[in-house]
């Protein structure tokens, strides 16, 4: 059956790929809204080629510009309720969620209340509310599909083990280990925005791109991971693959381990995403085996990207922690991006605000989204002060 996709964040690079993947795919996906935060002309372009009849704007200051692009006929939502109304479509099968940050979170629980599947780009929704989302999920029978490569690639690894978490020894997530994987740890206080935003492997936007050189991307999947594969924290490792040919893997308790191999092509994981359990023939193209020169392997360096330790510190703690963590790498990215502080002053910001954060455990989302505000004010501070 054709899948009718929602599709928040439609002008961001999961946005374009998702929507490359929907034309390959004609017979099996048709998006039924799009949505984005402020890009007016470009989803106006992407709401004609489509044809689709809703869209989105979060910025609601754009209504009136989105409008004169439109044909009549074509349905405004706008604002933090647009996405939500735009979840909640009788006609939509599954809302794939691409937006960066956490405005992704009230969408992706409207769209569970209306019984649709969700396909989750966003990392932001599961660190912040990992425990709510998936508990909710499970009350209503609907499906939580990974749209990031690691995830996506242990989600398959898994297949025919899901639920048997006594069968699996480790979650081992692969990371290309970003632009820095080989610079000495003094050589980072001189690193500057445009340094870290040359991804060597992937194409992606800004703020998830400045994650991949600090390895706080890594950190949020882990905290991601354990609510996708309810699989504790001490049992979810990284490994740094700089070919980014293994998307990530699965060791179980027989020392046998499952490894997911693509292209380095986010198309991969978001048709497999939206046609699961099917398989399709689109336009991917395959491994070609005997041009691999090499794969390599080697351990993240915790020492000068702590990171990941403080996504396992915050990971086990739980509660509102994992939101601190989130929140507070948001906020110093931001500065870090202006260049208000340095690089390695993003791992100092955001271990400030965890040792200043008493957590809340089995939050509410209220008390969820009052953590995140606070810790936004309290980073802001500490970032300010380091001028």
């Amino acid at each position: 059956m054709k899948r009718r996709v929602v599709l928040l964040g439609s002008t961001g690079s999961i946005g374009l790929s998702t929507l490359k993947v929907a034309v390959n795919l004609p017979d099996e996906i048709e998006i039924v809204g799009l949505a984005a935060g402020s890009s007016v002309a470009k989803l106006a372009e992407q709401a004609i080629a489509t044809g689709v009849r809703h869209v989105a704007i979060y910025d609601e200051t754009k209504a009136a510009e989105l409008r004169s692009l439109l044909p009549s006929g074509v349905n405004i939502h706008i604002g933090a309720e647009g996405l939500n109304a735009l979840s909640q479509l009788e006609e939509a099968d599954i809302v794939l969620i691409a937006i960066v940050g956490t405005a992704g979170l009230q969408p992706a629980l409207a769209a569970i209340e209306a019984g649709k599947d969700i396909a989750v780009a966003s990392k932001e929704i599961l660190v912040m509310a990992g425990e709510i989302i998936t508990a909710r999920a499970a009350e209503k029978g609907v499906r939580i599909l990974p749209v990031d490569s690691e995830h996506n690639a242990i989600f398959q690894c898994l297949e025919g083990h899901r639920g048997s978490s006594t069968e699996i020894s480790r979650l081992i997530l692969t990371a290309s280990g970003g632009p820095f994987r080989e610079t000495p740890a003094a050589d980072l206080w001189d690193v500057t925005p445009e340094m870290a935003l040359r991804h060597p492997t992937w194409d992606m936007g800004p703020k998830i791109s400045i994650d991949s050189a600090t390895l706080f991307n890594k950190g949020l999947e882990m905290i991601e991971a354990r609510w996708l594969f309810g699989i504790g924290m001490d049992r979810i490792e990284a490994v740094i693959h700089p070919q980014s040919i293994i998307h990530s893997m699965v060791e179980f308790t027989d020392g046998s381990v499952l490894a997911q191999l693509s292209r380095t092509d986010m198309g991969f994981p978001i048709q497999y995403a939206l046609t699961y359990p099917a398989r399709m023939k689109g336009a991917l193209q395959p491994l070609d085996f005997a041009t691999l020169s090499k794969l390599e392997f080697a351990p993240p360096r915790i020492d000068d990207f702590p990171a990941m330790n403080l996504a396992r510190e915050a990971g086990k703690i739980g509660g509102t922690m994992p939101a601190v963590f989130n929140a507070a790498n948001e906020v110093a990215v931001e500065h870090f991006r202006a260049g208000a502080i340095r690089f390695p002053e993003i791992w100092g910001c955001v271990a400030h605000c965890m040792e200043q954060h008493e957590a809340v455990l089995n939050p509410t989302l209220d008390q969820i989204l009052a953590a995140d505000r606070g810790i936004r004010e309290t980073a802001t501070a500490w970032c300010s002060e380091q001028r």
